[in-house]
């Protein structure tokens, strides 16, 4: 017999290399066909709810590694509540309606133009159902469980049919209106944008001082050779001015340059003056601006007046201290002319292109971005240019055609804000954020938010399900709404095209505004942010699995003026409460410089790459990773970082599994109060971090649970408990009792960390879970961890703290001795310690076996005071000295003692007994190395 086959050498089948990218397929297919999700449901049937609302993304294109951000976030969290006492279903959502898919259809020669418009949003919808299944099997081999057999989906009849319910709703109570005003115009889009679906880019632009020559100064002007002074870089509006605005309360000066005198803003006179090269100026006259209300000044280029006008939006951070005011091309300038009762001026068309309306035939079918030049040549030939320049500044652009927005007043129609602002702000108190700023961000966008515009001129969305009369009155009454909600349910939105507007109404239905009995239909969609904030409604009150309000929304950060927004406003308009109790916000992907990612940048990383490469497991560890509450870096090679993290966690569970594998916890488990001190205290610590995970699972925060569990993996069981574990492991008689006593504690954490780590890496631990003895067939099915009540916690606790102090000593004269060359492995050490009063006390509670657990093959703890030549440390005096003896073939210690058994010569005392008592053929046989 050989040495070798009288060890308890570990084995165990579980592989050192997970081969993820096939394994996980297989695994998922398995929790397919064996019904996991519906199964772990059933389990918790009748336990209390967690209902977290799946934000739809926007079905276009495979998944980008934000998505597999969001989604494995959201998967980590219903796992853990699944396994942590709740009922946690999750349906996944797609939002399908909008330009984008119009767009790809238009890439594909599709001219919509050209096609029945009925045909064409069939196109639409067939496009994103094939998207919805591409993203779908994405997002399934990421690994998120849910109930992928019934999705929401934002065409679907059934959510549209509620969706108009919504819209219905909100326009009873009075908070749906048709009014012209200026909205965010993307002429590239030839539609209205929700401030959602702007975002801000670098454009340079031209910047033009333009005087207004004085008409009426009410008697404080002299109107001879006096001009009001403006600032602006839009010279295109300039046609379109229908006023000057000033502050009421702040101080302006009229400055005399030459033969002329300005009106200029005096906080703003002194930049004023440098930028148009007024070297030489006189200050002639002072007065407020609430004295220059009602002046009137002549327009720079036609024969018309300009109202000077009070409101306090004008500041003086920039410009002259007037403002050039252009109702139909800003927000501002449309509340102040309504206030002066000036009529919205907007002669543009859908293109951006100046039409008959305008007074200058020269601007006649121009681009707006072309009048630019246009305008300015003829203020400089009126001779009221006084400078133009260039300037690179931030402008908002449309986010999907990445093109330059403009301010339009359209007649459409609104969302009041003010109507509910309150109840909204109210509810906003209502609700957890997570991080708490998020509470503070979303309350100040709804505070300073204007009226929403939900209608939008596209093909491809849900109609509004507006009637209008021979007259032109609009008709929306409960009964024509629960009408059209019907024939959607049955039909879908498609039938609004399909049928005329008699087939549509309600049978036999009549109006005072027509006569004759004809009507016609609103041919504007609505907002796909009204699609996809009806959700609450069309999805978690409707469904019987689901519940209202839910429990959670998660999304990236954009999505406070996003989801989180239009969900908040539709929710509380149509039921005067909150769809949430809670928000958990995360950032955005960027690459490991800071940078956006881009396929322009060539930074993009695709998770279905990573997957085919590495694995899910290794996406899902970076999740875990990394605090998602703020931006977060990838890429390959943090990934590959997050890789060998990975293979440590698992090669740690090989060990684990390899060392258990006859350890039978029904037969050979060790009580607590029966541990062995070390045991105990393991086991303890083992206890707090399931503490410290389970609480940081409750807080959302993934982060903790992977740092704490990778330091519990490297720090407490590879560079300590499992290191110094093997003489007792693979030496110690199997049925020994320090042998089963580290046996349970190996096993109970195995056990734990794989439900702990469950949420985040569910396929490896389904495998080391089939290595493992317990009753559920899936770790899935199990429960977390309890935490339990150790009454000698403190103790022990504060005791092992004091040893490990010590064991840091003990590692340092080690490693000085290895340093000199007195000894190479720990085992060639005969250390003796001098501990101090404190140390010997500790020493002598905790009655372990310190030689063992500080891996040296002799420790001398002696008493009295320490020799000249013992290192001093804080607590103790150390001596290191190569051990004396022979090496033992089988435990690799240092003794004096091997041969003394007759029996088996070549061991030490331990061994040979050790041996006699489990292996009696050895003595017969003999033992060879």
């Amino acid at each position: 017999m050989r040495v070798k086959d009288t060890l308890n050498l570990g084995k165990t089948k579980f592989k050192m290399r997970g081969n993820l990218p096939v394994r996980e397929a297989q695994w998922q297919k398995e929790w397919e066909e064996n019904k996991l999700y519906e199964q772990r449901l059933k389990l918790n049937k009748g336990k209390p709810r967690f209902d977290l609302h799946d934000g739809p993304p926007f079905a276009n294109g495979n998944i980008h590694i934000g998505h597999a951000m969001n989604k494995i976030s959201k998967d980590i969290i219903v796992r853990f509540k699944n396994m942590n006492g709740y009922y946690a279903p999750y349906v996944p959502g797609w939002d399908t309606h909008g330009l984008p898919i119009e767009q790809q259809l238009t890439k594909q020669g599709v001219d919509r133009k050209k096609m029945n418009l009925a045909d064409y949003r069939q196109l639409c919808q067939d496009f994103a159902q094939e998207e919805v299944k591409k993203q779908m099997a994405d997002f399934k081999r990421l690994g998120v469980m849910g109930d992928w057999d019934h999705p929401y989906i934002t065409f679907q009849p059934e959510y549209e049919a509620e969706e108009i319910r919504v819209f219905g709703k909100m326009f009873e109570k009075g908070y749906i209106y048709k009014g012209k005003k200026p909205v965010y115009w993307s002429p590239s889009s030839e539609s209205t944008l929700a401030e959602a679906e702007v975002e801000y880019h670098d454009i340079k632009s031209p910047s033009i001082y333009v005087s207004f020559p004085v008409k009426d100064g009410k008697g404080l002007l002299d109107p001879q050779n006096t001009y009001f002074l403006i600032w602006t870089t839009t010279p295109w509006t300039i046609p379109t001015n229908q006023g000057i605005t000033v502050n009421p309360g702040f101080d302006y000066s009229v400055v005399q340059v030459d033969d002329k005198r300005y009106v200029v803003g005096t906080d703003r006179l002194e930049v004023v003056a440098e930028e148009l090269g007024w070297n030489d100026y006189k200050i002639t006259q002072h007065l407020k601006g609430k004295d220059m209300d009602r002046m009137v000044a002549k327009h720079p280029l036609y024969d018309r007046d300009s109202l000077v006008m009070n409101a306090l939006h004008v500041t003086a951070s920039d410009g002259t201290g007037l403002v050039h005011t252009a109702s139909g091309f800003g927000e501002d300038d449309y509340n102040v002319a309504q206030k002066y009762g000036i009529p919205v001026y907007s002669p543009m068309d859908n293109k951006g292109c100046f039409t008959e309306e305008i007074e200058d035939p020269d601007l006649v079918g121009l681009f707006y971005n072309d009048a630019n030049k246009v305008v300015s040549e003829k203020l400089k030939k009126s001779g009221n240019l006084l400078k133009l320049s260039f300037f690179t500044h931030s402008y908002p652009h449309d986010w999907r055609t990445k093109k330059p927005v403009i301010y339009r007043a359209t007649t459409q129609w609104f969302a009041s804000i003010d109507k509910c602002r309150q109840q909204i702000l109210d509810q906003i108190d209502q609700v957890n954020f997570t991080p708490s700023w998020g509470k503070l961000r979303l309350h100040n966008m709804i505070k300073d938010r204007g009226d929403w515009v939900i209608s939008r001129q596209r093909a491809w969305g849900v109609p509004l399900p507006i009637f209008y009369a021979e007259d032109g009155t609009p008709i929306v009454t409960p009964e024509t709404i629960e009408h059209i909600a019907q024939i959607f349910a049955k039909e879908g939105s498609n039938a609004w095209y399909k049928k005329t507007a008699k087939e549509l109404l309600p049978e036999g239905f009549t109006s005072e505004h027509s006569p004759n009995g004809k009507f016609t239909k609103e041919t504007d969609i609505l907002d796909v942010w009204f699609d996809s904030g009806s959700s609450h409604q069309a999805v978690l009150a409707k469904r019987p699995d689901l519940r209202f309000p839910c429990d959670l929304y998660l999304e990236g950060s954009d999505q406070y003026r996003g989801w989180f927004n239009s969900s908040l406003i539709t929710s509380v308009a149509a039921k005067g409460i909150a769809p949430y109790r809670g928000i958990l916000s995360q950032g955005f992907v960027l690459d490991e410089k800071g940078h956006k990612m881009s396929k322009s940048l060539g930074n993009v990383i695709s998770p279905n790459d990573v997957i085919k490469q590495m694995g899910a497991e290794i996406i899902r560890l970076w999740v875990a990773s990394v605090d998602t509450t703020s931006d977060v870096a990838v890429s390959q090679d943090i990934l590959r970082q997050t890789s060998e993290s990975y293979r440590k966690i698992r090669n740690t569970f090989r060990y684990m599994l390899a060392n258990t594998s006859d350890f039978d916890p029904q037969v050979n488990r060790v009580e607590y109060q029966d541990l062995n001190s070390i045991d105990q205290y393991m086991e303890v610590c083992l206890n707090d971090l399931v503490k410290i995970c389970l609480d940081s699972y409750e807080r959302y925060d993934f982060n903790n649970v992977y740092k704490k569990v990778f330091a519990f993996i490297s720090n407490d069981l590879s560079a300590f408990y499992l290191d110094f574990a093997k003489d007792v492991l693979y030496i110690e008689s199997q049925n020994s009792h320090a042998r089963r006593s580290m046996q349970t504690v190996i096993y109970d954490a195995a056990v734990k960390l794989a439900k702990i780590l469950t949420p985040i890496l569910p396929h490896t631990m389904e495998e080391v879970w089939s290595f493992l003895k317990e009753k559920e067939d899936y770790v899935q099915l199990a429960e977390m961890p309890q935490v339990e009540t150790y009454s000698n916690h403190d103790e022990l606790t504060e005791n092992w703290h004091k040893f490990m102090n010590l064991r840091d000593d003990v590692l340092k004269v080690l490693e000085e001795a290895r340093d000199q060359k007195l000894i190479g492995k720990s085992f060639e050490a005969a250390v003796t310690i001098y501990p101090t009063a404190d140390m010997q006390t500790v020493l002598t509670k905790l009655n372990a076996n310190f030689r063992q657990i500080l891996i040296v093959s002799k420790l001398t703890i002696a008493s009295g005071a320490a020799p000249e030549n013992a290192q001093k440390l804080p607590n103790g005096a150390f001596i290191v000295e190569h051990a004396e003896g022979e090496v033992c073939p089988r435990c690799r210690m240092i003794k004096t003692d091997i041969g003394a058994d007759n029996k088996i010569p070549m061991l030490c005392g331990r061994c040979a007994k050790i041996v006699e008592e489990d292996y009696p053929e050895a003595v017969q046989e003999g033992l060879e190395e």
